[in-house]
């Protein structure tokens, strides 16, 4: 055995017996990090670096093929906070998929990761060329779905917006260069073909026609090879796994035509279709570009989202001296910003991450969150979002969610999951696509059959047709270029759909129910009245007290007591019942606030205790009423016009309120709507909304607090606003900018979208219906068999963008 290690080509230590099997053949290694590394080569099939490396590895270092070594680097923990989403369950990452030419590659990929162990759930969107993956960590790397992605032909990494743009520039170069061979020499092979179709070569000898010949092969030879590739390679890639794509009968179509006419050539016997094997190659890489283009359009309005995280963030680093504590200014990447961490803000800055701010006050422009223009006064104690930017005023922020969990980065996720679903419609036309390409190959052997019998000389180029004219590029476009456009437009007007089955459901709703508080109503209580009822207390402690109970709660009304809140006040033992109100123990008593209806049945109310029900929320201690706090809210302003928008397209309202019966008959008053209900707690919101679903499609609206048994319950869940963690919420769609007009836009846009996908089917089919037997019959030529087909798919995907189209000031 040799004393070279075979990896780094060391001396090997005496004592040391280390060998890994390399080509069969047992090598020496020098330590146990060769030996490591080499077995890493091995275990992933890249035993060919060592058959063309120039010189040894480095001693120690992973030095492995540069494909394998990015893929581990993945793996690393503090890497991958940048770009997955973690629970305790698994994670979720978001990844660009190169090499994704139609529908028929996204479901390949879903269909051979899905059998994958470890893989939760896989969603590829052929339309943006991404892929959202979940999986068990401790099942399976990250590295080893990015290599099974490698092994079925495609290539995929971590979603970046800048990589996206460059992806998508080297993609479109690529097609720009086949296009200008595929074009420049179907023009020379076109000009020999016209001459001699026309009779300008006549007097030449048979061997200069010849010579004509040989020079279309040669000039053909690059188009059918450089020019038609990207077919081939996507026909490979299905046949590998047996599957069949879109690009199967075009490649034999291609194929087959090149063949014959070489074959003619070199035989000197029969006729050549060079010209039409060219400029059939052409066309196609015509409608190929101009879908890539149209999906390039749609994917980068998305990914622009991701352009709004800055690179670098000033970070208040404290530094204590003999002088003192003074904050000095670094500057680093915002990505490394962690929890607790200080930030300085500067005027015209964008925010780097979700936060409070502790010191000072500005507008902020969260217009590419929520689509509203007008700046937002911010002050101490409101939340900034990552992505919005600074107007007037320096800010000191400190972070409250790293990025991986800003709400910026979950917006990005959401939409890309919605995206990526495919409702029940498009995965029958998934299955029938499959099938329609078996079923046209079996339809081109038999038309060749009767042809052959019937008229020899045209049975080729009438087969050639009909394996062209009918490929199914466009029924597999049909509803994922509408969904990604639709979603992007509602992103746009500050609408996120975060549940897949909202574009299916929302058309069919008929009636929406709506929480009062912080929905209908603004949610910004004023204390209007103080109702005391023991003696022994003031009124500034039993708002002191109130204060320091309502802090632990996100019910709107909790607000109202902000200002009398005293630190010094300590409240332990909270407990928070979810619509009703908070106990805690203070100075070894037990208080309870909230709710009349929750807190009186338990107390012996006096004469003069028993008109408080009109009370908003009352405090109480043991079995004695100690105050009744009333608050004022008012309507939304845009609350009347939608429901009567509502109204007017038969869609009936509802309101389920917890409030009591004054408040809630106030607000009706103004609003008129179908029916409206008040003291209710949540398990009687879930009942009447069960009841109303007996006969309805029920769609409920509320603040997101609190809300999770009624929002679970409902078809559709819709909250307002941005103020909870939108991936713990239960809400299927969030109004980022809190404007209720939004659900007229929402249900408006969910229609049109139901209307393209149901055009781009009907399209698609009546397409394909029309042309087979014309095809089969003989009255398409292969030139517009192309033509047909890339238009059929070209007008599939501008059909979808005009969904982007939709005004932005659209309300109904």
């Amino acid at each position: 055995m040799s004393s070279l290690c075979f990896h780094c080509g060391e001396s090997i230590p005496k004592g040391i017996d280390l060998s890994v099997k390399i080509d069969n053949v047992i090598q020496p290694m020098c330590c146990i990090g060769c030996e490591a590394v080499a077995k890493v080569i091995v275990e992933n099939n890249l035993t060919e670096y060592y058959r063309y490396r120039t010189e040894p590895a480095k001693k120690g270092e992973q030095l492995v093929p540069q494909q394998l070594q990015r893929n581990q680097l993945l793996d690393d923990e503090s890497l991958q906070d940048e770009f997955t989403f973690k629970t305790n369950e698994y994670k979720e990452a978001i990844l660009t998929i190169d090499g994704i030419s139609c529908a028929a590659c996204a479901w390949l990929i879903e269909m051979q990761l899905s059998k994958t162990t470890g893989i939760i759930s896989i969603t590829v969107n052929a339309t943006t060329q991404r892929a959202t993956v979940k999986w068990k960590d401790e099942q399976l790397k990250l590295s080893e779905i990015l290599k099974r992605i490698d092994s079925i032909g495609y290539k995929a990494l971590p979603f970046k917006a800048s990589q996206i743009e460059e992806l998508n520039k080297a993609q479109s170069k690529s097609f720009i260069k086949r296009l200008g061979v595929s074009g420049i020499l179907m023009m020379q092979v076109l000009m020999i073909a016209v001459g001699l179709y026309f009779g300008a070569f006549s007097d030449m000898s048979e061997y200069n026609l010849v010579y004509l010949r040989w020079a279309s092969l040669i000039l053909t030879l690059p188009i059918v090879t450089y020019g038609a590739f990207p077919f081939y390679k996507g026909a490979i890639n299905t046949l590998k796994i047996k599957r069949l794509s879109m690009d199967v009968p075009v490649s034999i179509a291609i194929t087959l035509a090149f063949s014959a006419s070489a074959w003619a050539t070199v035989s000197q016997q029969g006729e050549v279709y060079f010209e039409s094997v060219a400029m059939f190659t052409f066309l196609l890489l015509i409608g190929k570009f101009l879908e890539f283009r149209a999906r390039m359009r749609a994917s980068h309005v998305s990914a622009n989202l991701l352009k709004l995280m800055p690179m670098t963030a000033t970070k208040l680093i404290s530094i204590t001296d003999d002088k003192g504590t003074t904050q000095q200014e670094k500057l680093i990447a915002a990505k490394h910003l962690k929890k607790f961490d200080l930030v300085l803000i500067k005027p015209g800055e964008t925010v780097p991450a979700d936060g409070i701010i502790i010191l000072g006050s500005s507008q902020i422009n969260e217009s590419m969150l929520s689509g509203e223009q007008t700046p937002v006064n911010k002050n101490i104690g409101d939340n900034v979002l990552a992505g919005t930017i600074n107007g007037d005023g320096n800010i000191t922020v400190e972070v409250k969610k790293e990025n991986q969990y800003s709400f910026l980065n979950q917006m990005i996720r959401l939409s890309e999951s919605s995206q990526a679903h495919k409702p029940k419609l498009a995965k029958l036309s998934d299955k029938i696509a499959q099938y329609f390409v078996a079923t046209i190959l079996l339809t081109s052997i038999a038309t060749a059959i009767y042809w052959q019998i019937h008229l020899p000389e045209e049975a080729f180029w009438i087969t050639l047709s009909v394996l062209v004219a009918t490929c199914p590029c466009a029924l597999s476009l049909a509803t994922p270029t509408a969904l990604t456009c639709a979603t992007v437009t509602l992103n746009n007007k500050g609408i996120l759909v975060k549940s897949a089955h909202v574009m299916e459901t929302l058309p069919n709703v008929n009636c929406f129910a709506f929480d009062k508080t912080g929905t209908l109503t603004t949610g910004e209580f004023t204390i209007s009245k103080v109702e005391l009822f023991d003696r022994a207390f003031s009124e500034k402690q039993v708002l002191a007290i109130a204060a320091g109970l309502e802090s632990h709660s996100e019910h709107p009304i909790a607000k109202a007591f902000i200002k009398h809140r005293d630190f010094s006040l300590n409240v332990s033992q909270i407990e928070v019942t979810p619509s009703s109100g908070v106990s805690g123990n203070y100075q070894n008593e037990t208080y309870q606030i909230g709710k009349p209806s929750w807190l009186l049945p338990t107390l012996r109310l006096a004469d003069s205790e028993a008109n408080v029900n009109n009370a908003q929320c009352v405090l109480v201690t043991g079995e004695q009423l100690i105050a009744a706090f009333y608050l004022e809210d008012s309507v939304r302003d845009n609350a009347a016009s939608l429901i009567k928008n509502l109204h007017e397209q038969s869609i009936s309202t509802l309101m389920l309120s917890g409030d009591n019966k004054a408040g809630c008959d106030k607000t009706q008053s103004v609003l008129h709507l179908s029916q409206a209900h008040s003291n209710l707690s949540a398990k009687n919101k879930v009942e009447l909304l069960k009841a109303k679903q007996v006969d309805h499609i029920v769609a409920m609206v509320g603040d997101g607090v609190n809300d999770t048994p009624v929002f679970s319950a409902a078809h559709i869940a819709i909250a307002m606003g941005s103020g909870t963690d939108i991936a713990k919420n239960g809400a299927d769609i969030i109004l980022l900018n809190s404007d209720l007009t939004n659900i007229t836009a929402l249900k408006l846009i969910a229609q049109k979208t139901k209307k393209i996908i149901w055009q781009n089917y009907l399209w698609a089919l009546g397409y394909n219906a029309l042309v087979l037997p014309l095809a089969m019959a003989g009255y398409i030529t292969p030139y517009l068999a192309v033509i047909g087909m890339s238009a059929s798919s070209i007008l599939v995907v501008t059909n979808s963008l005009r969904l982007l189209n939709i005004k932005k000031d659209t309300k109904g």
